[in-house]
This record gives structure tokens, sequence and C-alpha cells, in this order.
């Protein structure tokens, strides 16, 4: 599980990574990137809408996300923060489809 230290909590945080940064469109996911210069471990964010299903689906789809986070973090810089937002068909793939779409974007946008 993502300790609190690596995870966006404030609104305000979410807005200004989806505002400011970089932007890849994967199959199920649409990822923003900013590189804070600061030296921590890299903060994820999930976005995840009514759009995607209803309650369960939607945790089920954030409960994935954040494990797929976990294991690529030693691959992210440090000091990037990281918002996810799932789309629609994030409910519907399979893990390992949604683990390769979401480890390509951030290999591409947040490695280091």
């Amino acid at each position: 599980m993502l300790s609190r230290s690596q995870r966006i909590t404030r609104g305000i945080d979410y807005r200004s990574v989806v505002r400011r940064g970089a932007r890849r469109a994967g199959a199920v996911h649409v990822l923003h990137v900013v590189d804070t210069h600061e030296d921590r471990l890299p903060r994820f964010g999930f976005i995840v809408s009514k759009a995607v299903g209803n309650a369960v689906t939607r945790n089920t789809v954030r409960r994935r996300l954040k494990a797929i986070c976990l294991e690529a973090t030693p691959q992210v810089r440090r000091g990037a923060d990281i918002v996810i937002r799932a789309l629609p068909a994030s409910a519907t793939s399979p893990f390992s489809e949604l683990r390769h779409d979401v480890v390509g974007s951030i290999e591409r946008k947040a490695a280091s």
C-alpha cells in the first residue's frame, strides 16, 4: 500500500498537477506528471469518476492503480507528482492490461 507521504491528498495539489503537468493518454487512463525538484519519494493521486462505474467498481479500479504505482515507484524519479485519471474502459480491462498501460506511460513520462 502507498504510504501517506506517497499520496496526493489536497485538492489544490491535484489541480496543480493536472493543469501544469505533462500529459500522456493511454487506452484506459490519462497520466499527468509534474517534476517538483524536491528530494522526496514520488507522490501519486487518482481520479476515478462515476463514469467508471458504481462505488464498488471505482474502488476496485483505485486499488488496482495504487498497487501498480507501488510496484512502479522505483522507476519514477524523485520529487515527481503523478495524477492518474481512470477512463471508463479501466473498469472492464484485465489487471495485466491495466498494468501494462499504466507502467508504459509512467516509464515514458516519469522515469528518471
